[in-house]
């Protein structure tokens, strides 16, 4: 093969933020009086947002904030901030937060390090906190909108939200409320590493309802070595060119938290009772209506959660329920305090206890009302509750586990009532009186639209973001084709095939995988965003046919389906990918002699076990930022699916890449960013020297100033056309 420059795709709509249709509002809120609704959104399909807000009312839509002074670049950010990026993926630059008050027409931006407030929709921005160099973290104003509590240089502090401009006193100082942290390796308030890469909790204090009280987490990783990252690109050396982190692997030493309750006024703190056991995850803390504090506590092993409450004034707990799994438990967002109505004091909570995730109603002492959904299909979200009808809002699979629609049941219970009706994907945001919501829908063949709709019935009230790009058109994509297919043994798998164009002639075709492979993820959807898999559309356009296959252990299949891997990853995965070749070439369409296999991340992990364990059907990988041993990469991912690498050590030693490298024979490529903080380059370093004992021929492709996700549009574009080039060459 040779590359085709002249009718394939451009190379830089591979590269090219957002993707094509991808330019859409984000960050959708309700105003506190469901007067407007609020996004972050690039006018000129860049990545650089600014706030608007929609009127449902009038129908208009008008800019409420522009970034200042450009707002954040990737250029002018701090370390923390760069961090908080790659924790959320998040590429946009500009106005990237924001947040209403819960029961204030006041909204908190925090940019570059210092917070701002603006008054309502319209007011001039004011800055309430300069950090001087120093920047805050995680900022959060009070629900009743007076108050801002953030954290800077490892303490929590509190500002009034009426800021230096206050009349009185020194009600405009910010005051610190805790002390001890700061210098001494701990940190009051922020989230520690796991709890933000894995656990999807990113806050580290928690507002009481009342606006009174401050719960927050003491971490203490002071036990935990450091890991050190130095900048190998940069011209400097020393201190400004090394970071150093707290990294807990698989079966090392997690880091110790505390759970702290603290007036907003200031004075000592109160320790919550996290139970004998120091060894767990503190997975989600959250207030109640009566003022009572919920904590989740998940055991090291990740098989057990208990839901507790806390009496803030004591620190005594009580358990409300407990769940428990033989495989693991899957964090969720779905726990929602009762406050009005027949069930006022219960909650609603998500269990996967019968194999798939759904919704169960209980009462205020934790005792069980009611299951309210049920079948071999999962709920992915709890969208919202109406307690004074007593019907409850959910998104999940019903339907197809490739599409996401919006239902409702009632808390008396019910069969789930669709509301959403177009084929594809829908993510809500409600209105607070339960009467309308925002769905951002998109398809295979559609890209993301955003309307504004009737909770009755799903009827249309109003469009609020439905902007054709014009490179959707001049790019002219086609849509993958989905198909299924069974596994050796009988289990059905959805995949997704681009074919070459007609140009390149009939089948069989040299052939790439597209590969992820991983747990809490789903490749294969009734999506825009699998259209827009910019480097399979590429590879396509140079007469490739690329694949794409959800194997055993991804997402949205249910547990017995994700567990598949449990204490043996890169097994079941692999053999499930190649029984995906297999079906192509079966039907004429993939050129079993020339079969390619691209991934990152787990899917890094994938493509070089695929080349190892199956050599005779993978001929080439290439790897990006892979996994190569289990025992280093973090405890609570893991863990959770391998355990300890005291306790399994058999299944580690069988899931690395390194005790599979003789049986390589393929060409291979590996890919990794230097300071990637997340897949450390030492996993490809470990590779390198299994390779080099084996006496295994490797190419290697390095990124000197990237982390786990690649940024640089000069990295980005060169790293496209090494991954062309080697399976235009090898293939």
């Amino acid at each position: 093969m040779t590359v085709d420059t002249t009718s394939a795709l451009p190379l830089e709509a591979v590269v090219t933020y957002p993707l094509p249709g991808m330019a859409v509002p984000g960050a959708i809120a309700w105003s506190p009086d469901d007067k407007l609704i609020t996004f972050l959104h690039s006018p000129d399909r860049s990545l650089t947002r600014q706030l608007y807000a929609f009127d449902p009312a009038s129908g208009e839509r008008r800019l409420l904030l522009a970034p200042i002074d450009g707002g954040a670049t990737e250029a002018n950010i701090s370390l923390e901030e760069r961090l908080r990026r790659e924790r959320l993926r998040q590429r946009e630059l500009g106005v990237t937060q924001y947040a209403w008050a819960r029961r204030a027409n006041r909204i908190l931006v925090p940019l570059r390090g210092d917070i701002y407030v603006q008054d309502g929709p319209g007011a001039p921005l004011r800055k309430i906190v300069d950090s001087h160099g120093v920047p805050t973290q995680g900022a959060h104003l009070s629900p009743d909108g007076a108050s801002v509590a953030y954290v800077q240089d490892a303490e929590l502090y509190v500002v009034s939200a009426d800021g230096p401009a206050a009349s009185s006193g020194d009600a405009g100082t910010p005051r610190q409320l805790t002390s001890g942290a700061r210098g001494s390796g701990k940190t009051h308030g922020l989230a520690e590493y796991v709890a933000q890469e894995e656990m999807a909790r990113r806050e580290g204090f928690w507002w009481s309802r009342d606006s009174a009280w401050l719960a927050f987490e003491e971490v203490d990783e002071t036990h935990i070595p450091i890991y050190r990252i130095v900048h190998q690109g940069k011209d400097a050396t020393g201190e400004g060119a090394q970071e150093d982190h707290h990294y807990p692997f698989a079966g090392a030493p997690n880091a110790k938290v505390r759970l702290g309750v603290i007036p907003a006024t200031g004075g000592q703190p109160i320790w919550m009772d996290l139970g004998a056991d120091e060894d767990i995850y503190l997975a989600r803390v959250q207030w109640l209506p009566d003022g009572s504090l919920t904590a989740q506590i998940e055991n090291r092993a990740q098989t057990r959660l208990d839901l507790v409450r806390f009496d803030p004034q004591t620190g005594e707990r009580r358990e409300l329920l407990r769940e428990s799994s033989d495989v693991w438990i899957n964090l969720h967002q779905m726990f929602r305090p009762l406050r009005r109505g027949a069930y006022a004091g219960g909650f609603i909570w998500a269990s996967e206890r019968d194999g798939f995730q759904h919704l169960y109603l209980y009462d205020q002492d934790g005792a069980l009302i009611r299951q309210l959904t049920r079948g071999e299909w999962m709920v992915d979200s709890l969208a919202g509750v109406d307690e004074e009808r007593g019907l409850l809002y959910f998104t999940g699979t019903r339907e197809s586990p490739l599409e996401t629609h919006l239902y409702v049941v009632s808390l008396e219970g019910s069969k789930p009532r669709r509301i959403t009706s177009e084929p594809g994907k829908h993510s809500v945001v409600l209105d607070h009186a339960a009467t309308r919501y925002v769905d951002t829908y998109d398809s295979l063949d559609q890209p993301p639209t955003i309307t504004l709709r009737s909770l009755e019935d799903g009827a249309l009230l109003a469009t609020i973001f439905d902007e054709r790009d014009p490179r959707v058109d001049e790019l002219a994509l086609e849509p993958p084709e989905l198909v299924t297919l069974p596994s050796r043994d009988g289990v059905t798998l959805h995949g997704a095939i681009f074919r070459p164009p007609s140009r390149f002639g009939s089948s069989p075709y040299p052939t790439i995988v597209q590969v992820y492979g991983g747990p809490h993820a789903q490749t294969v959807t009734n999506s825009w965003t699998l259209t827009i898999a910019m480097r399979a559309q590429y590879l396509r356009s140079q007469g490739f046919l690329v694949f794409l296959l959800d194997n055993r252990g991804s997402a949205r299949r249910g547990l017995a389906f994700e567990g598949a891997i449990k204490h043996h990853m890169g097994h079941i995965e692999v053999e499930d990918q190649v029984d995906g070749v297999r079906w192509l070439v079966a039907r004429g369409l993939a050129d079993a002699e020339r079969v390619g296999i691209y991934g990152w991340s787990y899917g890094g992990y994938m493509a070089v076990m695929s080349l190892a364990c199956a050599p005779e059907t993978f001929k080439v990988a290439v790897a990006g930022a892979p996994v190569t041993h289990w025992d280093g990469y973090d405890t609570h991912y893991t863990e959770r699916y391998m355990g300890t690498p005291q306790a399994n050590p058999g299944g580690y030693a069988e899931s690395s890449v390194l005790a599979h490298v003789d049986a390589i024979a393929g060409k291979l490529m590996l890919v990794h960013g230097l300071i990637d903080e997340n897949v450390h380059f030492r996993h490809t370093a470990r590779l390198i020297n299994a390779l080099i004992k084996a006496r295994k021929p490797y190419d290697l492709f390095l990124l000197p100033d990237e982390r786990h996700m690649p940024r640089g549009l000069s990295d980005r574009i060169y790293l496209e056309e090494r991954i062309r080039d080697y399976f235009v060459e090898h293939l």
